[in-house]
């Protein structure tokens, strides 16, 4: 067993991200494990690229209220305690309301070979980030 030295807060990369975005790498596995964990937050309207992971990823949100959407224009808004599965290969974007800062704990694996575990696109336009969620509080 052993206490893992915390990580640096660090800047998101613009590349990836709209708006500002810091995250701590909480745990970025040696082999054999592949686990990736970041905490992740977001000033508001901020928000990632769309993405997807080859091995799918999943959110917890830990405050704050998030917006999740998917290329199929589906948007759901998600609050502190929930818990959002994409799965593998699901294009995907994640980020703050523009009322509301957010935070969430990311978790995902890395894919154990030459795949990258996530595949970063292009930018989330204004009319897919501002889409009215389809599943509230």
């Amino acid at each position: 067993m052993e206490i893992l030295k915390k990580q640096l807060t660090v800047k998101a990369p613009a590349d990836w991200f709209t708006g500002d975005v810091w995250f701590d790498v909480i745990y970025a596995g040696q082999e054999p494990s592949r686990m990736r964990a970041n905490m992740v937050r977001f000033s508001l309207c901020a928000r990632t690229d769309w993405h997807s992971h080859a091995m799918g990823q999943t959110l917890r949100i830990v405050s704050g209220i998030a917006l999740i959407g998917t290329r199929d224009g589906t948007v759901i808004e998600a609050h502190p305690g929930d818990t959002i599965h994409t799965p593998p290969g699901e294009e995907h974007w994640h980020g703050a309301t523009p009322d509301h800062f957010m935070t969430h704990l990311a978790l995902w694996e890395g894919t154990g070979d030459d795949r990258p575990e996530t595949t970063w696109l292009g930018k989330v336009d204004d009319a897919a980030y501002d889409a009215p969620p389809s599943s509230t509080r």
